[in-house]
């Protein structure tokens, strides 16, 4: 194959058509539900899929829940009540704190946090993140915490795996608790569940079992994020939504996908997902994206270690027959 700065390049109106098909036949054939429900997150990916729902459906069938917790950044639900009320749709605002710190309270990872970086105070904003340069040099995985000080000064430490965890499952606990509020909606009113899940997340393990991955149907796994976004243009989403940079918003310092997951910049990272994928000869790769062959095949590695080490979240629950 030819491999190119074209090669994810969509016609808007097909993929609209395509999914709206999906959608309809979803609702009313396979689970016949009332309607469907989505977790508006302010964020891209929600805001194609409500649009394309009230194209496919009507907005009288599209419920939006927006679920903001008390670490999250509050400008998430400001889009993503405007983007609600610019589509016309029925949303509710659902604070999720109670139900966060009811499964496991926040004072038990403000303790493992102050033993990690003793200045540490509850209120005080951090976030984890990976080295970001990994198509520049040949580096280890190792995540750092980091703590903002209240004179702005950022107090690092790096995690042990042990200690990646604990962090990170508690920050699991908030993604399961926006789906059970979506799944108590659901249940309530006989709607259908849709995920925001995109290609690039799916393919390299970028969502939580039983959270953002929990849900009925997920439209958006065939787009790469490069490709909603050129979806999120025709369907005219705010820009205030598309400008914004991905984040798991799930940490109260702001923290970027590419700086909590994916270590690529994302001008290139799609790119090279789709030549992995389609097993595209590295240097193939890097004369096109203008890259050397080396950071080409560092980003394979890459992608082949994430893809394996979360094959798990892709399948259904083993039974023994």
């Amino acid at each position: 194959m030819v491999f190119n700065r074209d090669v994810l390049r969509i016609d808007p109106a097909e993929q609209l058509e395509k999914l709206s098909r999906f959608l309809v036949e979803q609702l009313n054939v396979v689970f016949r539900r009332k309607g469907v429900v989505i977790g508006l997150s302010g964020g891209v990916d929600s805001a194609c899929i409500a649009t394309i729902a009230v194209r496919a459906l009507g907005k009288g069938k599209v419920v939006g829940l927006v679920l903001p917790e008390t670490e999250a950044n509050p400008i998430s639900s400001e889009y993503a009540i405007k983007h609600a009320q610019t589509l016309g749709i029925e949303y509710r605002q659902i604070p999720i704190t109670s139900t966060v710190d009811s499964v496991v309270p926040y004072k038990w990872r403000d303790e493992l946090i102050q033993k990690l970086v003793p200045e540490f105070r509850p209120g005080y904003k951090y976030n984890i993140s990976l080295p970001t340069d990994l198509l520049e040099r040949d580096s280890f995985s190792f995540y750092r915490l980091q703590v903002q000080m209240p004179d702005g000064e950022i107090k690092k430490k790096r995690l042990s795996l042990d200690e990646f965890r604990t962090i990170t499952a508690f920050a699991n606990i908030k993604i399961r608790a926006r789906m059970l509020h979506l799944y108590a909606e659901a249940d309530r009113r006989n709607l259908l569940v849709v995920g925001t899940t995109n290609r690039t997340e799916f393919v390299l393990g970028d969502f939580c079992k039983y959270g953002d991955g929990g849900t009925d149907i997920e439209p958006l796994t065939s787009l790469y994020k490069n490709q909603i976004y050129q979806l999120a243009e025709y369907l005219g989403v705010i820009p205030e939504i598309v400008n914004r940079q991905p984040s798991p918003d799930t940490f109260s310092l702001p923290v970027t996908d590419q700086e909590f997951f994916f270590r690529i910049p994302f001008d290139k990272l799609d790119f090279l997902l789709y030549a992995w994928e389609h097993e595209v000869p590295a240097d193939d790769a890097a004369n096109a994206l203008d890259i050397s062959e080396d950071a080409v095949k560092r980003a394979y590695k890459d992608f082949t270690s994430k893809h394996r080490a979360t094959a798990h979240l892709r399948e259904v629950s083993r039974t023994l027959d």
